[in-house]
C-alpha cells in the first residue's frame, strides 16, 4: 500500500511518500548491524542513555508541534495527542534513569562458583508499529532497545508516514548514531525478507491479530523470538456497589478516546443486573452529549476514524451485528453528509454468543452492553472471548475485586479506573492479544541475552 498522509477529518491528501528499495533496506541493514558490533553497543551504556535523556527534552519541549502532527494525519483530539508526546518523553526519561539498574549483573548463589547473569545486547530488532498511537508505539520500542544496545529497525503503518519521518529525526537529533534507529517505508514482503536476515535476532509488532500470526509464524520458521501486542476485547465491570455517576462517565470515555480506535478500549460493558438500567441511562447521556468535529478544536469531544478504510469496516461489522440479532440502542451509522470519516457514538444491546459480533473487537466507538447476575456469570462472560488484553472492575468491594481480578483472564486488569499505561507498568496481555511485555522491567529485558557466567575456584 502507498505510504500517504491523508487527513481523515476532510480525507484531503496532504502528501505522498516515496518508498524504500531494496538497496535502502540492506543500508538500514549493515548500519544497524555495524553498530551493534561497536562500542556504542557493547561498551558504556551511559552514552546510551544520554540520547534518551536528550530525545525526551526535545519531545517535552514540542509538544504542540507534535501533538498536530499526529492530529492532522491519524484524526486524534489535539489534547490526547499532547498526552501522547508527554508520555513518549515520560517513557524515554524513564528508561534513561532505570535502564542501568534493569540491566545490573544479578548474582547467583551456586556450589559451582561464583555466578551471575549479564544482560547483552543481541544485534537489530524488526519492529512493525501501528498508526492508532503513532509516536508511543515507537516509543515503547525504541527506548529500552536503544538502552540496552539493539539497533531497530521500524516498519510503520502507510498512514502515518509524517509521524515516522518525524520520530526518525527526532531520535537523530537527539544524538543517536546512524543505524540505532532506521524508519523504512517498505512492503509487507520486505518485511519478510528483514526477518529471514541473520543479522535480525528479534521481532516485535503491535498490531492486528492477522498480521501478528503471520509475522510470529516468519520469525518462528527462523528460530528467533518475537513480541506481540496484538488486539483486545476488553471488559468494562460495573457491580451493583459501584458508584455509578463514576463508572458511566469513565466507561463512556474509555470507549470514545481516541474514537474507540484503542486495543485497550473498553468495548464490552459488562453490567450487574441490579444497576443495569441506571447505569445504561446515565452510559447513553454521555454518548449523547459528545461533539463531532476537527480534532484540533478543543472543544470537540468524538474525533474521526483514521481512515475511510476504517469507516467501511466499522459500518460493516455494525450491520452484521444488527443483521443477527443486536439492537441499536444510541447511533449506530456513519455521519451523513460529512467528508470525514465520523462514525456515530453507538451502544448494542442484546447480542448472543451467536452473533459474530460477540467475539469481534470493534475498533471504534461502539460499545456492547451485556448483563449478569452475579460473578460467576462476570468470570464466565469475561473469560469468554479469544482477546485478553485490559480490562476494567467498578467496585467499592476491594476484597471482591481482588478476588475477580485473579479470576479474569487477561495481561492487565484495572480496579475502579479505565484501562491506562505508564513507563513504569509492563504492558500485555494472553490468548490471542499476543506475548510478552513492553514497557517497565520486563520490557527492556525481552531482547537481550540474559547470559550466566560461572567462576570456578582453580583446584
Amino acid at each position: 500500500m502507498p505510504y500517504q498522509t491523508i487527513n481523515p477529518f476532510n480525507n484531503k491528501l496532504i502528501k505522498e511518500y516515496q518508498t524504500h528499495n531494496d538497496q535502502h533496506v540492506e543500508q538500514a541493514l549493515s548500519a544497524g548491524h555495524a553498530l551493534y558490533k561497536s562500542d556504542w553497543a557493547q561498551g558504556d551504556m551511559q552514552q546510551r542513555l544520554k540520547v534518551l535523556h536528550k530525545l525526551s527534552d526535545i519531545m517535552s519541549s514540542r509538544v504542540e508541534e507534535l501533538a498536530k502532527i499526529v492530529s492532522v494525519e491519524m484524526g486524534k483530539l489535539i489534547e490526547q495527542s499532547r498526552d501522547e508526546v508527554k508520555l513518549c518523553a515520560e517513557i524515554a526519561k524513564y528508561y534513561a534513569d532505570n535502564a542501568e539498574e534493569f540491566l545490573k549483573p544479578v548474582p547467583y548463589k551456586s556450589s559451582l562458583g561464583e555466578a551471575w547473569v549479564e544482560h547483552s545486547p543481541i544485534g537489530i530488532i524488526m519492529a512493525v508499529e501501528p498508526w492508532n498511537f503513532p509516536f508511543y508505539q515507537l516509543m515503547r520500542v525504541l527506548a529500552p532497545n536503544l538502552a540496552a544496545g539493539n539497533s531497530v529497525i521500524v516498519k510503520h503503518a502507510g498512514i502515518v508516514p509524517h509521524c515516522a519521518e518525524t520520530f526518525e529525526k527526532l531520535v537523530s537529533e537527539a544524538g543517536a548514531p546512524k543505524g540505532a534507529y532506521t524508519n523504512l517505508f517498505i512492503s509487507q514482503d520486505q518485511v519478510a525478507d528483514i526477518i529471514e536476515d541473520d543479522r535480525v535476532q528479534g521481532v516485535a509488532l503491535t498490531g492486528s491479530e492477522k498480521a501478528g500470526a503471520v509475522v510470529a509464524a516468519k520469525a518462528a520458521s527462523k528460530l528467533k523470538k518475537s513480541t506481540l501486542e496484538l488486539g483486545g476485547n476488553d471488559i468494562f465491570a460495573v457491580l451493583e456497589d459501584a458508584d455509578i455517576d463514576h463508572a458511566a462517565k469513565a466507561g463512556a470515555q474509555a470507549r470514545v478516546a481516541n474514537a474507540g480506535q484503542v486495543c485497550t478500549a473498553a468495548k464490552r460493558f459488562i453490567i450487574h443486573e441490579k444497576v443495569a438500567d441506571e447505569f445504561l441511562k446515565k452510559f447513553t447521556e454521555h454518548f449523547k452529549a459528545l461533539k463531532i468535529g476537527d480534532p484540533l478544536d478543543s472543544s470537540t469531544t468524538l474525533g474521526p476514524l483514521s481512515s475511510a478504510d476504517a469507516l467501511k469496516t466499522l459500518t460493516k461489522q455494525v450491520e452484521q451485528a444488527v443483521k443477527n440479532g443486536a439492537k441499536v440502542h444510541v447511533g449506530g451509522k456513519a455521519v451523513a453528509n460529512n467528508p470525514g470519516n465520523f462514525y456515530e457514538a453507538t451502544i448494542l444491546t442484546h447480542i448472543t454468543r451467536d452473533n459474530p459480533a460477540y467475539f469481534e473487537e470493534f475498533f471504534g466507538p461502539v460499545a456492547q452492553i451485556y448483563v449478569v447476575k452475579n460473578d460467576e456469570e462476570l468470570v464466565k462472560l469475561a473469560n469468554d472471548s479469544n482477546y485478553g488484553l485490559g480490562g476494567s472492575l467498578f467496585t467499592k468491594d476491594m476484597k471482591r475485586a481482588r478476588k475477580l481480578a485473579t479470576q479474569i483472564e487477561t495481561g492487565m486488569l484495572y480496579v475502579n479506573s479505565p484501562s491506562d499505561t505508564a513507563p513504569e507498568l509492563p504492558f500485555g496481555g494472553v490468548k490471542r492479544s499476543g506475548f510478552g511485555r513492553e514497557l517497565s522491567d520486563l520490557g527492556i529485558k525481552e531482547f537481550v541475552n540474559q547470559k550466566l557466567v560461572v567462576l570456578t575456584a582453580k583446584s
